[in-house]
């Protein structure tokens, strides 16, 4: 048993030497199929090598809680599986006759045709290719997410991105007051997404706002999305994920945008969150602060029921804690276990590998977590190293509170 767990620790120095990123929360930018297919009655079509999809579908959606693909994901997604002959002589007439194949065999009110590193190595013109059948009519755009422009976080936001300019369309009528779009969590990233978004929209739609969710089992598919150049603003509901668009929809359309970085657990940073919204969008106040009220009663209520047990001191229950995860679900833990359970952050690591110009604002909110709390994140993608840290956090503090995300797995560690 010694010999095998030193060849294990002489593999990973090896596999530390060679720069590489072991067990990596994310995927490639062709991962973003899922941001495609989080839009109900819309399809992705993949030009790109064999397996492709298939890798990114397993590790986000079957291997992260089995999420399933719904009606336009998983085995249903179309590829064009190209080989040595594409490579040689480019794929566009593969991707042509993928292209006109799938409308004839599946029914979708979006097609979203997504490339592979493959094509967009070798130069294809798939905007060309694509535009032939744009010229007819069809429901289709483009996005070129070649691997190796990003992971999933940056392919969710060209997809976004070719919906708008290819698919909504210019617009310089009046905006709706009221209607809001909300540009917040990575489809498919975390296990329990769709029941977040749900949540969000029902809050939203409490406070007297109507919502395009845009994603997930409460949208309402591309109608909600071409309806996005109407509403009054765009709401943003992360540390970064969506800035883009909504910069991108403030010069198309004129719409300002609120950016609130903490998604909201708990009756203290939902309170405060809604009452931003309502302070921004103009909206009834009294019909808001009412339904605040209402939800407020609510949640102490259960957190009353649940105190009887969390208060018991010889239950053993750690006083400090660590989250593991992207920014948006790392903030908005980190400040509900402090804010309303009284713990103390010991380690916050942020996985997803944010864009660099976003990362002081990100570490700016994890300085203000509350008055007395000030926490130094760290940005780290492999989990090698992860797990390194967490091993010394265990050597220093005993027990310690890990939460690991996606997932949302929970660990007592005594």
């Amino acid at each position: 048993m010694s010999s095998i767990k030193a060849e294990l620790k002489d593999i990973n120095k090896s596999i530390e030497k060679s720069n590489s990123i072991e067990q990596i929360r994310y995927g490639c930018a062709l991962g973003a199929v899922h941001s495609a297919f989080a839009i109900p009655r819309v399809i992705p079509i993949a030009h790109c090598g064999p397996g492709c999809v298939d890798k990114q579908t397993s590790n986000l959606a079957f291997y992260n809680g089995f999420q399933g693909g719904g009606y336009g994901g998983g085995s249903v997604v179309p590829s064009s599986n190209i080989y040595e002959k594409e490579v040689v002589f480019g794929g566009e007439d593969r991707l042509r006759e993928l292209i006109d194949a799938t409308f004839k065999v599946l029914d979708a009110d979006l097609f979203v045709v997504m490339t592979g590193c493959i094509p967009d190595t070798v130069g294809d013109d798939v905007g060309a290719v694509v535009g032939e059948f744009q010229d007819e009519g069809r429901p289709i755009v483009y996005a070129e997410t070649g691997g190796f422009k990003g992971n999933n976080f940056t392919g969710h936001e060209l997809v976004t991105e070719a919906i708008i300019d290819q698919y909504v369309g210019d617009y310089d009528g009046p905006l709706e007051k009221g209607l809001v779009n909300v540009w917040s969590l990575l489809p498919y990233h975390n296990t329990f997404w769709r029941g977040d978004l749900t949540e969000i929209k029902r809050i939203l739609e409490g406070i007297g706002l109507k919502v395009n969710i845009l994603f997930g089992h409460e949208s309402a598919g591309v109608s909600e999305w071409k309806n996005i150049k109407k509403a009054q603003f765009n709401l943003v509901l992360s540390p970064w994920l969506g800035l883009k668009t909504a910069e991108k929809l403030k010069k198309k359309y004129k719409q300002p945008y609120l950016h609130i970085p903490t998604i909201p657990i708990g009756a203290k940073e939902t309170s405060s969150f809604l009452r931003k919204v309502v302070e921004f969008s103009g909206i009834d106040k009294v019909k808001a602060e009412k339904f605040i009220k209402e939800e407020e009663k609510k949640y102490y209520e259960y957190l009353e029921d649940f105190s009887d047990f969390y208060a018991e001191y010889w239950w053993g229950l750690p006083a400090k804690f660590a989250v593991i995860g992207d920014s948006a679900y790392n903030l908005a833990l980190t400040k509900f276990l402090v804010n309303q359970l009284g713990l103390i952050p010991a380690i916050q690591i942020i996985t997803e590998d944010p864009p660099e110009r976003y990362r002081s604002g990100i570490r700016e909110e994890f300085k203000n977590i509350a008055e007395d709390v000030s926490v130094d994140i760290e940005f780290e993608e492999d989990s090698y190293t992860i797990h390194e840290k967490i091993e010394k956090q265990i050597l220093v503090i005993n027990p310690l509170l890990f939460l690991g995300l996606p997932g949302k797995g929970i660990l007592l560690k005594n």
